[in-house]
Parts: structure tokens; C-alpha cells; sequence
């Protein structure tokens, strides 16, 4: 696929704050109202300012949905965008939310497709009504019959065959793969990528809204299963815990990841964590905004039809360093 560049050249401005459509933010909080900008080093495009809602799926405590918004936050303030941020992990919710976002006639929206099922009548109402559709993140299988113009992730499936390769040049062949979400298409398509190359590979279902319950199955399979001989985690969060546990059983299982956060990078570097597979989502959160910008002020659809890649980015003892600051500085 061709590469794409993102608009460079994102000017700083002061923190605005983001208006609540009403829903639970990534923080398991009420998202924020925006109001005007109060003051800067810099200025916003001098297009005239539009209002863009982004709805994911982010569930409360997952600080992956910080990042996406802060790459958001970035480009909106660029564009002289009016951003609208909610998300709920339960997708007739996350649904009520794009209907809420129609109701208030927005300029674009940008959506997650976890669980495209729950979503797709909602979608196209959207594009009936005229409003132009990114999908982000999840879902980039579905993204074009359900009518967005051009989706921003990596392929789920390709980053799975990147770890399933992985793990099959170290010699695994019983890894345990650990799904934090059922019905998640993206992280059911990443085990699947994992099996492709690794066929032993074994799910395991948790509940990702409750951390002491992943880190007790996990501990529980663990024990249960001595001839695994690696685990991988699908979010930096749940692959934390997941090495707690692995300390706590005394296990000498290998540990690798899906996404990135500070703290999942030190791991890297002291080895607690084999490797992991970024996606990059500073970039799917700046890119769909700016997408949508790029839509209304001059009709241009990023992506020609096709999904922008954002990953799959591989990050491993040798370019962890790399990566820690911009890690540290939560855009990573």
C-alpha cells in the first residue's frame, strides 16, 4: 500500500477544552467543555472553524484512548476544529453517541469500529445526513461498506502476523493469547494473526474492566498450563498486569505485547517484556481530525478509498530507548 504523509507542521496553542456530548471519557470521567482558546504562542488555521466529534470504544482506566486524544486534541487545535471527544466500550452506547453527535449536526465524525454490528445502521445515517465519516483504530475490515471515507490503524491481522512471526523465529510454540474485550473484531484478528504462524497459539477471554480479575485468570492459567511457553498481552495495560502475574506464579513464560505506553518501554528495556507491536495512536487521532479538516476545506479524502497504516511498529530491547521519551511525554 502507498504510504501517506500526515499534515506537518502543528502549531502549539494553549490547552482547549473538549466539550462533553454527555458520555464517559476514556478516564471513566465526564469528558470536558470547550470553549475558546485563551491565548497562545501560535495560531489555528484561518479556515473557518468547524466541529468534528470523535467516538471510540475506549473503556475507563485504558490510557491508550489518552494518546489518540492528545493527537486529536493536536490537530484540532491546528485546524480550528471544535473537537468533540466521548467514547463508551459498549457499543449500543458508543452508538447512542454518534446519533448524538447527528442530532447536533456536526461537520465530521470520527469512529471506532470494534463492534461494527452495533454500528453500521448509525453510520450511515451519518452519511445519509451528509456528514463525512472516519473510521480509527478498530474495525478497518468493515470501514468502507459502512461508508467511511478512509480508516486510520494498522491492520490488526497484519500486526498479529508480525508477532506470530516473532514468536516462531524464538521457537514458541504454545503461546497464550489474552483477549481483554469479546467481540472485539481487531483483537480477535490479532490472535488470529498469531495462530497463522504460531497454530498451537490458545485465547484466553478476561475482563478487561476489571484488572484484579485479568490478573487472577491469568495467574490461574499459568498455573493450570505449564507448557505454555509464551503469553501476549493486547494492550499495555492488561500485558502489565499480565507480568505481574507472571512474577507473582514464579512462571518463566515469555511476555510480549500489542501498543505502547511509558511504562510497558521500561519493561522492554529491563526485559520483564520481550517486544511489542505499536500502532501509533498519536497518529490515528491527529490523522482522522485532520482527514476530516482536509475533507470540508477542500473535498481532499486522504487514503484515496484505502486504509491509512499507522503500524504495526515493532519496539524491542534495541530501539526502546528510543521510543521512552516520547513514551514519557504520553505521545507514544
Amino acid at each position: 500500500m502507498a504510504k501517506f504523509n500526515l499534515r506537518k507542521g502543528a502549531l502549539a496553542l494553549a490547552f482547549v477544552p473538549l466539550l462533553a456530548l454527555g458520555a464517559c471519557s476514556a478516564n471513566g470521567g465526564k469528558t470536558e467543555a470547550a470553549g475558546a482558546d485563551g491565548g497562545s504562542a501560535g495560531q489555528a488555521a484561518d479556515t473557518a472553524r468547524i466541529k468534528v466529534a470523535m467516538i471510540t470504544h475506549a473503556a475507563a482506566g485504558d490510557t491508550f484512548w489518552d494518546i489518540v486524544r492528545k493527537g486529536a486534541e493536536s490537530a484540532a487545535k491546528k485546524d480550528n476544529v471544535e473537537l468533540l471527544y466521548s467514547g463508551d466500550a459498549e457499543g449500543g452506547r458508543q452508538a447512542q453517541l454518534v446519533q448524538q453527535a447527528i442530532d447536533q449536526k456536526v461537520d465530521g465524525i470520527v469512529v471506532t469500529l470494534a463492534k461494527p454490528d452495533a454500528l453500521k445502521d448509525v453510520v450511515k445515517r451519518a452519511v445519509d445526513a451528509g456528514i463525512p465519516v472516519v473510521s480509527m483504530n478498530a474495525g478497518e475490515d468493515q470501514s468502507k461498506a459502512l461508508g467511511a471515507f478512509t480508516h486510520f490503524g494498522q491492520s490488526d491481522k497484519l500486526a498479529g502476523v508480525t508477532v506470530g512471526k516473532r514468536l516462531a523465529e524464538e521457537g514458541v510454540k504454545h503461546p497464550i493469547c489474552v483477549i481483554q474485550e469479546q467481540g472485539h473484531v481487531g483483537l480477535e484478528n490479532r490472535c488470529a494473526g498469531i495462530k497463522e504462524n504460531v497454530p498451537g497459539t490458545e485465547i484466553l477471554n478476561v475482563n478487561g474492566a476489571d484488572m484484579t480479575s485479568v490478573s487472577s485468570t491469568v495467574s490461574a492459567k499459568l498455573q493450570s498450563t505449564p507448557d505454555a511457553d509464551a503469553i501476549v498481552g493486547l494492550g499495555a495495560p492488561f500485558t502489565l498486569t499480565i507480568v505481574k502475574s507472571v512474577k507473582e506464579t514464579g512462571s518463566k513464560i515469555k511476555v510480549a505485547s500489542f501498543d505502547l505506553n511509558a511504562e510497558l518501554a521500561k519493561a522492554i528495556e529491563d526485559e520483564s517484556v520481550e517486544f511489542t507491536v505499536d500502532q501509533q495512536p498519536y497518529l490515528q487521532g491527529y490523522g482522522s481530525v485532520d482527514a476530516i479538516w482536509l475533507s470540508k476545506v477542500g473535498g481532499f479524502k486522504v487514503g484515496g478509498g484505502q486504509q491509512v497504516y499507522t503500524g504495526p511498529a515493532v519496539v524491542d530491547k534495541s530501539n526502546a530507548g528510543d521510543v521512552t521519551a516520547f513514551a514519557q511525554a504520553g505521545i507514544r
